[in-house]
């Protein structure tokens, strides 16, 4: 695996994690029953972001370093996914 590939799968799974750690624990201004004038009422009561953030960049890291364990150590390889013999036949077929 390159760095530059360490990368992207890094940016990957942050993002995808992010947008999973963005639904929850919000409390939307409907539920304290104060709505700010021009903003929905489902629009959060507080500031998240950043906490959500930092909570997304540990969890992103350890599945990160789990996904890359993985592909290093050679368990799954490109040829594991290979389902519709694209890359031609293997050494062992």
């Amino acid at each position: 695996m390159t760095i530059t590939a360490a990368i992207v799968v890094y940016a990957v799974t942050w993002f995808m994690v992010f947008f999973i750690v963005l639904q929850t624990r919000v409390t939307a201004q409907s539920d304290t029953g104060h709505v700010v004038p021009g903003t929905p009422p489902g629009a959060p009561a507080q500031e998240i972001v950043g906490r959500q953030a930092k909570l997304t960049t540990v969890i992103a890291t350890v599945i990160w370093a789990i996904i890359c364990g993985i592909i290093l150590s050679g368990w799954i390889t490109i040829e594991d996914l290979d389902w519709f013999d694209r890359m031609g036949p293997t050494e062992g077929s």
